[in-house]
């Protein structure tokens, strides 16, 4: 039988370890001379000596080296002339030789996990020469290896994941254990795989590693994680096997295989009839044991008599049904309804559709609450017009509100005066009449929008409003005018027939149809030499000259009254007068000048005299300033307080007094008694110097001329009084006369008194009064605001 190389490598492996085990542990040294030994750069010489690989067993734990084997050439004679060397890998550190027997020993434990050979170089010296006597050779001692080494996980430990409800045999994951051992050599490398911890559930393929579920219908909602253990053991499980264990985790993943399911068959829910639209009034949920997208759902309302009226949604987070609103709701017109809703998963696996239908359905009943409501208009905007020319008391329109409440309330309605500042307006309050209270002016305000208030009259707190737009009509109660103020000039030389204002009109009133103004001039200055007037007849005029030249030394201003009359029924007229100022032109008619003055001042006046005048006119000022101080100073010993300002000549009192009590700012009793002597009284701005003698008393005067006669006296007093400064003085007297007419307006004794005075007068006294005639008056019963 012939051989390959490689199978004659493992021929001579094999008996190698053999001999080994036979004790054969040294190496032989064979001459082989029919093979030849190369050396490089020489010619072929003859190989002397050969020896085989080593074997050693590792973790070899003895006292005494470890034989690994002998070097032998058959040079040696036995006499001792040969020595043996040894070098390469481990040389005298771990391996040693005899250099007269050359038996190699291993001095340290070898591990093959750590190194499986070492290669090594021997050589035969001659022990005199110190001569190698055989050329150097390379040798393998081979570490044998032993089970010393435990299967390991070393990706453990494992989570894995595998849908609830799978049939049998569905792959969950593999493990995998490596053992450091020699996979060439025995069964120490060789593991396989089972299942401590897991069982019944899960099982593992002894050689693969591979993880499959052991029974079905593994439910998730039951239990969704469970622990296994599983072990590695080599020596293809053998007793005195090395094993190694790793845990896997593994965890159920849902699947949809659980129907929604409403917890009750029906619901019931009260709702006040004042929620707004769009708010929440319940939340539902079908209880599904799915999670994630298996667990989501819609909800839909299939029956019911609230399909208009409510609509359901579904909230995402919580997978809640939610019920809103949609319509406003209405106690007195429906006090229930009833849905029937409907909850389906969105996402169902037709696997278990075996299991049931994967919706539900349930009952929703609402109950509508009463709440008392404010009243209510029947229309949300009244709109109604009324002319400009409608008296005081004219009916405008009218106003309803009904109570929506079963108790239907009566209604008290009234105006908010912060829609009606100035009180154009009233209202009746029992029957919603709304009158002018005042006259309408179209002019100032075209449209009032009014809001109208209606109040119960059980519970005044609810309040409805409604709005009312009141339209002026327009009459024609404003005369047309200039439509701007004309700045209008006409030239010293202008001719007949020339035109110099093109003017127009306008007017505050709104026709239907639109303005239509007739001009012409006044009937006196109708036959004037000066000017004409001609209507254009279409909303404007021209003013047009009728004589030659016009001169400014003769009249420098013209004024021509026009008369602009409207088009509506009644029509009316008005007279504008138009300034015509006479100017000097140049050669394209553009006024210059339209000074008169000018022409007064002499022609040949230069501007030295110009200067002269203006010095001459400066220099009587300043004898005037001299002689006025020169006559203050004559007056100065007059007054004894230095201190004052002389130029302080309005003497003012900031006070309001102190009541009756207070005499300190001047004498109350006579201001108020004017018929009694009074004493001289020195004035109280100046230091008298001389005494008064005693003035003539009042004698008693009608009421109508107090005020006047009063005054007269002060300022006589003032005129003759010679303690007085040398020129005007402003005084003030706070007083009031004798009393009213009218007698006191307050209203603080009103509660107590029980007068039967009647206060209906007030009313005629005009809109600052008005606020007293609401609270006085005995007018018609209306509720003003």
């Amino acid at each position: 039988m012939k051989l390959g190389k490689v199978e004659f490598c493992h021929f001579l492996q094999i008996l190698a370890l053999f001999l080994s085990l036979s004790g054969m542990n040294q190496a032989e040294l064979t001459r082989s001379r029919s093979k030849p030994y190369f050396q490089s750069g020489r010619t072929r010489t003859k190989r002397s000596w050969v020896w085989n690989q080593f074997f050693v067993l590792e973790e070899y734990m003895g006292t005494d080296p470890l034989y690994v084997g002998k070097l032998h050439s058959d040079v040696d004679k036995g006499d001792g002339s040969i020595k043996y060397i040894l070098s390469g890998e481990g040389a005298s550190s771990i391996f040693i030789i005899d250099e007269n027997t050359g038996d190699i020993h291993a001095t340290k434990r070898l591990d093959r996990e750590e190194q499986a050979y070492y290669t090594l170089r021997a050589q035969a010296l001659d022990r005199l020469t110190n001569k190698p006597v055989e050329p150097e050779s390379e040798f393998v001692i081979k570490i044998q290896d032993i089970n010393d080494n435990e299967p390991k996980f070393l990706d453990g430990p494992y989570t894995a994941g595998v849908p609830e409800m799978s049939p049998v045999g569905t792959s969950v994951v593999q493990v995998t254990a490596t053992d450091a051992d020699d996979p060439t050599y025995g069964n120490s490398a060789r593991v396989v795989y089972s299942i401590l911890q897991g069982q019944p559930y899960f099982s593992v393929e002894p050689k693969t590693g591979v993880i499959k579920t052991a029974l079905p219908n593994m439910d998730r909602e039951a239990k969704d994680q469970y622990l296994l253990v599983i072990q590695a053991k080599d020596m293809v499980g053998q007793n005195g096997g090395l094993s190694g264990t790793t845990s896997v985790t593994v965890t159920l993943t849902d699947v949809n295989d659980n129907p929604p399911r409403f917890p009750r068959r029906s619901y019931q829910y009260n709702v006040p009839e004042s929620l707004p639209v769009a708010s929440v009034v319940a939340r539902i949920k079908a209880a599904d044991a799915d999670v994630g997208p298996n667990a989501e759902m819609e909800y839909k309302i299939v029956d019911g008599d609230g399909l208009g009226v409510f609509k359901i949604s579904v909230d995402k987070d919580t997978q809640e049904g939610i019920i809103t609103i949609q319509k406003e709701l209405d106690f007195e017109a429906k006090t229930s309804y009833t849905l029937r809703i409907e909850a389906a998963n969105m996402h169902v696996d037709p696997r278990f559709l075996s299991l049931g239908p994967f919706s539900d359905m349930t009952t929703v009943k609402i109950i509508v609450e009463d709440v008392d409501e404010p009243p209510v208009f029947t229309s949300r905007l009244y709109s109604m017009v009324v002319s400009e020319a409608a008296k005081v008391g004219t009916i405008i329109g009218t106003v309803a509100a009904h109570d929506p409440d079963a108790s239907n309330s009566p209604v008290r309605y009234s105006i908010d005066r912060n829609t009606d500042l100035e009180r154009y307006f009233n209202i009746d309050a029992n029957s919603g009449v709304i009158t002018t209270a005042k006259s309408l002016d179209r002019e100032t305000n075209a449209v009032h929008n009014i809001t109208v208030l209606a109040m119960e009259s059980q519970n005044p707190a609810q309040i409805g409003r409604g709005y009312v737009a009141i339209t002026i009509l327009d009459i024609n109660d404003n005369a047309p005018e200039f439509a701007m103020e004309y700045e209008t000039t006409v030239c010293e030389n202008a001719q007949p027939g020339q035109v110099i204002q093109k003017i127009s009109a306008i007017d505050k009133d709104d026709p239907p149809n639109g303005h239509q103004f007739y001009f012409s001039l006044t009937a006196e200055a109708a036959n004037n030499h000066n000017f004409t007037l001609q209507d254009n007849k279409d909303n404007t005029a021209t003013v047009l000259t009728k004589r030659n030249g016009f001169r400014r030394q003769e009249q420098s201003v013209f004024y021509l009254p026009i008369f602009i009359v409207d088009s509506g029924s009644p029509s009316l007229s008005s007279t504008n007068t138009l300034t015509i100022r006479v100017c000097d032109c140049d050669a394209d008619g553009i006024a210059q000048t339209c000074n008169a003055e000018a022409y007064i001042l002499p022609a040949g006046l230069s501007t030295g005299a110009l200067i002269a005048i203006l010095a001459c006119v400066l220099t009587l000022l300043v004898l005037v300033l001299l002689i006025v101080t020169m006559r203050r100073r004559k007056k100065e010993p007059l007054i004894f307080d230095e201190e004052r300002d002389i130029r302080e000549n309005i003497v003012r009192y900031d006070d309001e007094g102190g009541g009756e009590e207070d005499t300190e700012a001047f004498d109350m009793a006579a201001l108020r008694n004017l018929n009694i002597m009074r004493d001289t009284k020195t004035r109280r701005d100046v230091t008298p110097e001389i005494q008064f003698l005693s003035r003539p008393t009042f004698k008693s005067i009608p009421d109508n001329v107090i005020f006047r006669e009063f005054i007269w006296e002060r300022l006589k007093e003032a005129d003759v009084d010679p303690c007085a400064p040398p020129y005007d003085s402003l005084q003030t007297y706070a007083f009031e006369g004798n009393g009213s007419v009218a007698e006191s307006l307050s209203s603080l004794d009103s509660i107590s008194s029980n007068s039967d005075q009647n206060y209906d007068y007030l009313s005629d006294w005009g809109p600052r009064f008005k606020r007293l005639a609401d609270m006085y008056g005995s007018g018609p019963d209306c509720l003003y605001s």
